[in-house]
């Protein structure tokens, strides 16, 4: 055992300490985020053992620094919180358990082990998700969170005892190893890819797996902070540290193209409709989820990367800040509002096409000098880009701060340097290993770029049409979910029902007799 595993170990030892002692005290964290720091210091000087169990990487390094900061934001939220909960021990014990698992997953070699973290995460997590057993909500959105995670949990396993009998052994490193020197699929191989895809799906909330994440908002804030920051993106992470092998699957990518790409468009336009602000990030999440994995199907790991890192630390803040985004949506319903005219919109397009496209240009420049290798994005990227700099541009007068052209063009261009930045420091985290993005005008990069074009026309049609009678009735199907949800929820309940406790049933009981004698 090397010197930086030894401190890799140290710190999960020291959360599940801090778990046994239901300690609501910040030491433990601190503690383990430095043994974690000396360990990836170790990493840059030390050879990296690939029959370790726990390893890092660049990309597992960096996912680690993540969560220890939406770790300390929570703790830290969670101390005024919980304070005077009557059960605020039993919180902390989770709490701290859910974060020992969730760091032993981004740093096992072992598949197993990452396995038994992953479960670990889900059960302990579950604890949390009925802190308030009195919310018939919160219980429903448990007991589906708990069937579709059994599923997931079976699903990889499933696929790492296929990925053992091909390669013979459970560690990662090897089994990479073992694929970058003979690619040869087989048919363990393709199995084991196909459920590594749906693994990732079901752990993201996607549809019509995704209800359970819209209505555990009735957990305790941080803990949907900590869900949607630094649990739910676990499937993005999976897919990321295997996909040499998973997207060498044709079924595998496309089942991931398809299902994460309609959650993302279908998502994004439900969340337009929503008023609840916890809702609506909820809704956000299962649909910044989709297109995260959609942008690793693509191969645009970069990006991925990034997305995952921006979307933790932003919903972390969202969330926990819940209270004044209040505050913030009415200012910006006061303010006084001015429709964007049709030479808006096109001003806006072409402004916007000719930053994304001269920040591309620049990119592919920039990326063939440094790292001596091509780098042509995606049309479906470019789409994307493109569209949300027009609304941005199209829509500054909508906002309550001053809507000068010039201002926020400087705004949009400081936003493609800054996106192409990020995807170039985000370089060095992606193997070489890695297989290529999917190259322009592919079947995959037209599928995705379709889906861009379908979310840019009915958000469109929503907005600057809202009266129109298909637009109100769209939007009525929309706040509905598309009644995707009811099968599951019917399906749970026949399962799993919930009763009401005995306790429950007499203060509510209580209640009504002190309300009849008013």
């Amino acid at each position: 055992m090397i010197a930086n595993e030894i401190f890799l170990w140290l710190s999960v030892a020291l959360l599940a300490l801090a778990a046994w002692q239901q300690t609501a005290r910040r030491l433990p964290l601190v503690l383990a985020g430095v043994s974690a720091t000396v360990a990836s210091a170790l990493t840059l000087f030390l050879d990296t053992d690939a029959t370790a169990l726990l390893q890092l990487t660049p990309l597992r390094v960096v996912i680690l620094a993540m969560i220890f900061v939406v770790a300390w934001a929570v703790i830290n939220y969670s101390k005024q919180a919980i304070a005077e909960e009557q059960n605020a021990h039993r919180y902390w014990r989770w709490l701290y358990a859910t974060l020992a698992a969730v760091i032993l997953v981004i740093v096992s070699n072992h598949l197993l082990l990452l396995w038994a973290s992953w479960v670990a995460i889900s059960l302990s997590l579950h604890r949390l998700l009925v802190f308030y057993p009195e919310r018939p909500r919160a219980k429903l959105a448990a007991h589906k969170k708990f069937i579709i995670a059994r599923t997931a949990e079976f699903c990889l396993l499933t696929a790492i005892v296929l990925l053992a009998i091909h390669f013979d052994t459970f560690l990662l490193a090897d089994i990479l190893a073992a694929w970058s020197e003979d690619p040869v699929l087989t048919t363990e191989l393709e199995v084991a890819a196909v459920l590594i895809a749906i693994t990732a799906l079901l752990k993201c909330a996607q549809l019509p797996v995704h209800g359970w994440l819209i209505q555990v908002v009735e957990a305790p804030t941080p803990i949907s902070a900590l869900l949607h920051a630094g649990v739910v993106n676990l499937g993005g992470f999976i897919l990321l540290v295997t996909a040499p092998i998973v997207f060498a699957v044709p079924m595998a990518q496309w089942i991931v193209l398809v299902v994460a790409g309609f959650t993302a468009v279908l998502s994004a336009l439900i969340m337009i409709t929503r008023v609840s602000i916890k809702v609506k990030l909820a809704w956000s999440t299962s649909a910044q989820m989709g297109m995260m994995l959609v942008e690793i199907a693509l191969g645009l790991y970069e990006l991925a990367i990034v997305h995952l890192l921006a979307h933790s630390i932003y919903k972390a803040y969202a969330f926990l800040s819940a209270g004044s985004a209040v505050n913030q949506t009415l200012q910006r319903r006061l303010a006084q509002a001015k429709n964007a005219q049709w030479h808006d919109w096109l001003l806006s397009l072409v402004l916007g096409a000719g930053f994304v496209t001269l920040g591309a240009t620049g990119y592919a420049l920039f990326s063939e000098m440094m790292f001596a290798k091509s780098a042509e994005s995606p049309l479906s990227v470019l789409l994307l880009f493109t569209a949300a700099l027009t609304m941005l541009l199209a829509q500054r007068h909508s906002l309550e701060v001053n809507g000068s052209i010039l201002r926020f063009s400087a705004l949009a261009l400081l936003l493609v340097f800054a996106y192409f930045g990020l995807k170039i420091a985000a370089t060095p985290f992606v193997p070489a290993l890695y297989p290529s993005s999917a190259a322009f005008l592919s079947l995959p990069d037209l599928w995705v770029s379709l889906l861009i074009l379908l979310l840019v026309v009915v958000s469109m049609l929503l907005h600057i049409f809202p009266e129109r009678n298909i637009s109100q009735k769209l939007s009525m199907i929309l706040f509905a979910g598309l009644y995707l949800d009811e099968w599951a929820t019917r399906f749970t309940l026949a399962i799993w029902p919930i009763y009401p406790r005995a306790n429950d049933k007499s203060k509510r009981h209580q209640k009504e007799k002190a309300n009849a004698h008013r």
